[in-house]
């Protein structure tokens, strides 16, 4: 299996293609569902211009009604104008309206003056400034923020805690990256969007599949052999996953497994808070 990354949309793997219109159907009713079940009837979504947010948006808009959406773009100083543009285009297909909050004035309040700081802690610090801007406008609207995580990151650790991680509602959170892709061209996503490199634009030239070492097209069919049908690493690599690979996917997973649970809370009583196992649900809701 090669990791070369792909300089467009890849094809899906067959054993990850979905009937796209029942999927669609489900998570229209999921974001409706939810949100009202939380109190909301309107719905906030950081849009990029990638095809993460662009499938969220859509979604929420299916769901909602576009007049219920709010399309927020949070550019900073790196931000790449055509990402705005995409973002901007793809908002006004769907009829939902748009609202621009610069970070860079947020961001550079955090950053030393006088000195350095990398480029990982610089990304960390914007993605946790677009989301303060996001939850503000959840207050200020009532409506509640649409996440646009996919399973592929959520499963690698790709994303920041509690910063493109946080949201209210994620209806994309189980799909994984060609599937988002998959999902997007049948709804009718603009190509200008399917078919860039994906990348969280937090510096020039940054790529997701870069930084992660592997392309979204390999990284889906191992985790997808790995999560879904429980195979070890013997059963991958007879498939033609190369060793190296898998470690470094087995690895990325254990050390990010934290971020896929909620804060651990040590246990003094016999109901602890967040222990959904023994909080049950109100059938009445």
């Amino acid at each position: 299996m090669t990791s070369s990354a792909p300089n467009s949309r890849p094809e899906i793997h067959p054993e990850l293609r979905l009937d796209n219109e029942a999927v669609r159907g489900v998570l229209v009713r999921f974001i409706r569902d939810e949100s009202r079940r939380a109190g909301f009837r309107r719905a906030v979504v950081g849009v990029s211009g990638g095809v993460d947010s662009a499938l969220a948006v859509t979604l929420a808009a299916e769901a909602l009604g576009g007049d219920n959406v709010l399309g927020v773009l949070l550019p900073s100083f790196s931000s790449s104008p055509s990402s705005a543009a995409d973002a901007s285009s793809l908002l006004e297909q769907i009829g939902v309206k748009s609202e621009t909050i610069d970070i860079s004035r947020a961001v550079d309040a955090f950053l030393p003056r006088g000195g350095s700081v990398d480029r990982v802690r610089r990304g960390n610090i914007m993605a946790r400034a677009r989301m303060i801007a996001l939850f503000d406008l959840s207050a200020r609207d009532g409506a509640i923020v649409v996440g646009t995580s996919n399973k592929t990151e959520i499963l690698l650790g790709y994303g920041t805690l509690y910063g493109d991680t946080a949201c209210g509602i994620n209806p994309i959170g189980d799909l994984y990256k060609t599937q988002v892709w998959d999902l997007a061209a049948h709804l009718g996503v603009p190509r200008a969007i399917l078919e860039k490199k994906p990348t969280a634009d937090l510096w020039e030239g940054q790529t997701d599949e870069d930084e992660l070492g592997f392309s979204y097209r390999v990284a889906d069919s191992l985790l997808y052999h790995l999560v879904e049908e429980g195979l070890d690493d013997d059963g991958v690599g007879a498939l033609g996953f190369e060793k190296d690979l898998i470690a470094k996917v087995r690895e990325r997973m254990r050390r990010n497994e934290f971020k896929r649970r909620p804060p651990v809370i040590a246990r003094i009583t016999r109901n602890p808070q967040g222990n959904r196992a023994e909080v049950p649900r109100d059938p009445r809701m």
